[in-house]
């Protein structure tokens, strides 16, 4: 405390009889503007006082606060990035600890919260990208849900906003590229999966042949993000899904090499596969957008394909399905009309072969 409060400014004059100070510090000099000591010193005293009052204040505050919170005082953000990392599933634990070691945090990692002001928050934004915009503000809302900041540094509305990148669908040429191609039946089979069920990779990948009911010709599966106490996601087997079926293995995993597969590899796997076919801008992700602005442009109802999707929030499904173009039929022609049965599926020779083989077994 007594090293914090000491002195900042010192006085000295120069020949001429000009007073200066300088800052002890950075060693910085400036003119004072005054030959008169007396008004030398008091001008002085103002500048130093106006260092030191702030300070107090700190001192101030940490001394109220520890004997709230003991460790309040001396928590940094090293603090708040460790407790981040701990949330979630292993796999968003792993995610948010790459990207709390992101060099971008280095200058206020060992900083106290409560030394931390607004324009710490602001450079090193200014220094990182969206990332950095995004991961700062979580770990600034988890400091402030958990009671180690009295009060936020930022108000909601001072952040910069978030530019999100804009994602794009796979379209129907661009699968078809994508097929031509790939020589290996099983991603092949894969890339053609996803176009039809826009399934996420790691759901598609860990697909198993008990996930397919055929005597109800559904398919029903629970998304690993949402765990084991989600609702399952349930996807009538069309006549296309049904043929592709009909190729893949009748018992175990579907893929049973993909499976294997970290999700990174599976995505530069699928990079490749695009620069070879020249396409830009998409990723494995894009075949779920692709789904849903199929979809939508389809009629499908919404809360069918949210439900296939695995979207809760209708803002979610809307963001996927957002660049649908949709040709909306008049009204008279549901006006004038009944409800229609499901026609039954087709099935082809291979189709038929294959469910009776199923059904033996």
């Amino acid at each position: 405390m007594q090293a914090e409060m000491k002195s900042r400014y010192r006085m000295f004059q120069r020949q001429g009889g000009v007073f200066y100070w300088q800052d002890n510090q950075t060693k910085q000099q400036g003119s004072l503007f005054t030959k008169d000591r007396h008004a030398a010193e008091k001008l002085l005293h103002a500048k130093n006082e106006a260092f030191e009052q702030p300070i107090l204040n700190l001192a101030l505050a940490r001394t109220y606060a520890s004997a709230h919170d003991p460790k309040m005082p001396t928590r940094t953000w090293r603090d708040v990035m460790a407790e981040m990392a701990s949330h979630g599933k292993p796999s968003t634990q792993e995610r948010c600890a790459r990207a709390m070691n992101s060099r971008s945090l280095d200058s206020i990692r060992e900083k106290t919260l409560l030394a931390t002001t607004s324009d710490d928050l602001l450079c090193v934004m200014r220094a990182g990208r969206n990332a950095t915009n995004h991961y700062l503000r979580r770990l600034h809302n988890l400091a402030v849900n958990l009671g180690w900041l009295a009060w936020p540094i930022l108000a909601k509305k001072a952040w910069p906003k978030l530019i999100t990148a804009r994602r794009r669908a796979v379209t129907p040429e661009e699968h078809a590229r994508v097929l031509a191609s790939e020589k290996n039946t099983e991603r092949r089979a894969f890339y053609e999966l996803l176009w039809e069920t826009g399934c996420s990779q790691s759901d598609a990948a860990n697909l198993r042949a008990e996930d397919i009911d055929w005597r109800k010709r559904v398919l029903v599966y629970r998304r690993m993000k949402l765990g084991e106490d989600s609702q399952p996601a349930q996807l009538t087997i069309g006549t296309r899904l049904l043929e592709l079926l009909s190729r893949l293995p009748s018992s175990g995993k579907l893929f049973p090499t993909i499976c294997r597969t970290s999700s990174n590899d599976r995505s530069a796997e699928f990079r490749r596969r695009c620069r070879v076919a020249g396409i830009e801008g998409i990723s494995l992700h894009s075949y779920r957008h692709a789904w849903a602005q199929r979809a939508k442009s389809a009629g499908y109802p919404q809360r069918f394909a949210q439900a296939a999707l695995g979207h809760s929030s209708r803002a979610v499904h809307e963001a996927y399905a957002r660049d649908a173009i949709v040709v909306c039929p008049p009204l008279e022609a549901y006006e004038n009309s009944e409800p229609q049965n499901l026609v039954a599926i087709p099935m082809t020779p291979a189709v038929a072969e294959h469910l009776r083989q199923t059904a033996a077994s």
